[in-house]
């Protein structure tokens, strides 16, 4: 901190966080050195602000049929700027020009699921997740691209073939199914015998 004149009795201290609880202490200084510092100050809480930190590592994906799951790392208290925060999230289909926004009001939150019949699998999503506290609505994410959540695979391999290899095994192939929006991403094949 700055050295302020001995004959002032008062300063302004600046930079502080809204809604933070800080005490203070003052400390004597001249050309010999530093004396010791004051008792501390009793507490005091600066004022509330709109919050200014947006929420980060906006994601999501996964869930079921008809579900959009978008995911976020929760804003740490110190940067929540005031009483009644929350999140602000938004959502809209990939090429769409309207916004669908949803208010999660739990500060520990870290996910909000959307749910609706009308969503296609696999289905791109532009989405930013925003804050707001008492004191009014802050700052919004960038936007991610999360995809809704997947149907199990529409297809059925082609191709089946079996060869025996040996008194004891056989050798099953068949063609790989190509990723689309029916199939999803294949995570892996059951193979049944009878």
């Amino acid at each position: 901190p700055e050295v302020i004149n001995g004959r002032t009795h008062k300063a302004t201290v600046v930079d502080l966080s809204p809604w933070v609880e800080y005490e203070f202490r003052v400390v004597a200084s001249n050309s010999v050195g530093i004396g010791e510092p004051s008792r501390p100050s009793a507490l005091l809480k600066t004022k509330a602000a709109v919050p200014v930190v947006a929420p980060t590592n906006i994601s999501g994906g996964g869930g079921s049929r008809s579900e959009l799951v978008i995911t976020w790392e929760p804003v740490s208290e110190e940067l929540q700027n005031g009483e009644g925060f929350g999140y602000i999230v938004m959502f809209r289909p990939l090429g769409s020009t309207s916004w669908t926004k949803a208010v999660v009001a739990s500060v520990e939150s870290s996910k909000y699921v959307y749910r609706n019949e009308s969503i296609t699998p696999l289905s791109p999503f532009e989405v930013k997740v925003g804050v707001y506290n008492n004191e009014g609505e802050g700052t919004l994410s960038s936007i991610s691209i999360v995809y809704s959540g997947e149907d199990e695979p529409q297809m059925a391999p082609a191709g089946a073939s079996a060869l025996s290899v040996s008194a004891a095994a056989v050798e099953v192939s068949w063609l790989p199914i190509p990723w689309n929006r029916l199939t999803g991403r294949v995570l892996g094949y059951e193979v049944r015998g009878w």
